[in-house]
């Protein structure tokens, strides 16, 4: 099973604070350790949402929305996609996480879908058009 492991943003990674010495090193063992495990497929940290743009789809109109992004709990300062055997395992690595800002913090797993999840929306023909591009990605 795979999974999407996001570290929610607080004020200070909004305002761009840097981790500590302390924090980068320990989160670095940690990725170490998911790596040895087999466990960590990719993994990154996001600059704040006042560098990023959302686009605002309504039929073919598409509309440009410059950062920052209110709501700060509800967006994403970093990401790691892991393969693990079920959800639980995931929260047990959560659990083991360093706590990734200065102070109170949350981290959200989300598994992602796997082709079997579509059922009959998923035609031979769109299964190959699928499989060509994970091809293209290199295999992921």
């Amino acid at each position: 099973m795979r999974v999407m492991v996001m570290v929610k943003a607080t004020k200070d990674s909004e305002a761009g604070l840097m981790p500590s010495t302390e924090l980068f090193e320990a989160m670095g063992k940690f990725n170490e350790e998911l790596a040895n495990a087999g466990i960590m497929l990719a993994g990154d940290g996001l600059k704040p949402s006042s560098n990023g743009k959302r686009v605002a789809f309504d039929g073919a109109s598409r509309t440009v929305i410059d950062g920052p992004f209110a709501e700060t709990r509800e967006l994403v300062a970093g990401f790691w996609i892991w393969e693990v055997r079920d959800m639980a395992e995931a929260v047990e690595w959560v659990k083991r996480c360093p706590n990734p800002m200065p102070g109170p913090s949350e981290i959200e797993i989300r598994p992602l879908y796997e082709m079997a999840d579509f059922g009959e929306a998923l035609t031979p023909d769109v299964a190959a058009l699928h499989d060509r591009v994970r091809e293209k990605m290199g295999g992921s």
